[in-house]
C-alpha cells in the first residue's frame, strides 16, 4: 500500500480513530528509536569491555564463596 492510499484511508475513519492512530504511530515509533539507542549503546559498551581489561578486573571474583562479615 502506498503512503497516499494510506493516508486517504486514515483520513476516511471518524477522528477519534484518527487521533488513536497518530497516537499509536509515535508511541511506535518512540519504542522504536529507544531500542535503537539502547542497542548501539550495548554495542558500544561490549566494544570496550572486550578492549579494555580494567573493566573487567572484579569479573574474576564472580564464582568465588562470598561471606558477609558481621
Amino acid at each position: 500500500m502506498k503512503t497516499t492510499d494510506l493516508i486517504k484511508e486514515i483520513q476516511k475513519l471518524p477522528v477519534r480513530k484518527r487521533i488513536y492512530v497518530i497516537e499509536r504511530t509515535i508511541h511506535l515509533l518512540r519504542k522504536q528509536e529507544e531500542e535503537s539507542q539502547m542497542e548501539k549503546a550495548a554495542e558500544t559498551l561490549h566494544e570496550e569491555y572486550r578492549k579494555d581489561k580494567e573493566l573487567t578486573a572484579f569479573t574474576n571474583l564472580d564464582f568465588e564463596s562470598f561471606y558477609e562479615a558481621r
